[in-house]
């Protein structure tokens, strides 16, 4: 059996004026309406207006970024297409 030491990940949003997330492995993307993150086991889609990057670190894996954030859309790594497309 396969033993990961990857932490718990989490998401939280602030009065959708700030949010900060565990377990990132880098910032892919980020313009004011949308930054892509790659998580340890998939990907994170955050959208918004005026998104602005605070803080990242590669080595703690924590981000935070404030702005109206109005959602975030997670992909679990392996996931297959259609699943993702049709539920």
């Amino acid at each position: 059996m396969e033993q990961t030491s990857q932490q718990p990940q989490t998401a939280l949003i602030e009065q959708q004026k700030k949010i900060t997330v565990t377990g990132v492995e880098s910032v892919d993307a980020f313009s004011d309406r949308q930054i892509s993150l790659t998580l340890e086991n998939g990907t994170a889609s955050i959208s918004g207006d005026g998104l602005k990057i605070v803080s990242f670190s590669k080595t703690s894996g924590a981000f935070t970024a404030v702005g109206k954030v109005s959602g975030i859309r997670f992909h679990a790594r392996g996931e297959k297409l259609s699943k993702r497309l049709f539920g």
